[in-house]
């Protein structure tokens, strides 16, 4: 898992792909920080993290469309999937190399709070908890692209779809609302990753709201893992 981490890491910043990520980022965030808390004399940045929540939702699967449909375009899936690495090991590399990508462009945000923090006090706990839901809503759409990425070899084709997807997830609550039979609006209302987000707005660190996550994460994991692994006895 260790060499597909560092080959697919390495490969963000030998292409433009890793440096537009971050810089995208920087500059979005940089842009509502402006615009949410300096324009306004106010030390209030939970608007950055609300609108990231929004930004992320169309970048992510960008950065994450060459992972798995990249290689099987040229062909260079075959070697990977005869290799002695194990599959879910080559899925993880790729999703923790795109990941960490992901933490990077988003690691700016608290330190906007932490210049704020010698201006006026900051409310560290909420503050800790919008990063905590970005980074863990970032898992969650990483792990998606990842597995949109292996159902096809055009990386437009994944990009596209996984902002569709991220877009269906961001209205869960709206699309449950829609739904007449009780226990069905209940379960797509279970996996609305606004709800959970919300939680970690007002500060609160649950940890079934951290094991709905990691645990959503893992499922997209282990689906991208089945469908490779039925390319490579194909």
């Amino acid at each position: 898992m260790i060499s597909i981490f560092k080959r697919e890491l390495n490969a963000y910043f030998y292409s433009p792909l890793g440096y537009v990520f971050i810089a995208i980022s920087f500059a979005t965030s940089g842009l509502f920080f402006f615009d949410t808390a300096l324009s306004r004399g106010s030390t209030d940045i939970r608007g950055v993290y609300e609108s990231m929540y929004i930004i992320i939702m169309v970048t992510i699967p960008i950065l994450t469309m060459r992972l798995m449909a990249d290689d099987k375009k040229r062909g260079t899936d075959q070697l990977l999937l005869t290799s002695p690495v194990g599959l879910f090991s080559l899925v993880s590399g790729k999703f923790l190399a795109a990941y960490v990508v992901f933490i990077i462009a988003t690691a700016i945000i608290p330190g906007y709070a932490v210049v704020m923090s010698f201006y006026s006090p900051v409310a560290w706990k909420i503050i800790l908890g919008y990063w905590l839901g970005l980074s863990l809503v970032g898992a969650v759409y990483v792990a998606l692209g990842v597995l949109i990425s292996t159902l096809t070899e055009n990386q437009m084709i994944a990009a596209i779809v996984g902002i569709i997807l991220n877009i269906v997830m961001l209205f869960m609550n709206y699309l449950a609302a829609l739904i007449p039979i009780a226990i069905i609006r209940q379960a797509v209302q279970a996996l609305s990753l606004t709800e959970r987000f919300s939680e970690f707005t007002l500060g609160f660190f649950s940890l079934s709201g951290v094991l709905f996550f990691l645990s959503l994460t893992f499922v997209f994991l282990v689906l991208a893992t089945r469908l490779t692994e039925r390319r490579r006895w194909a």
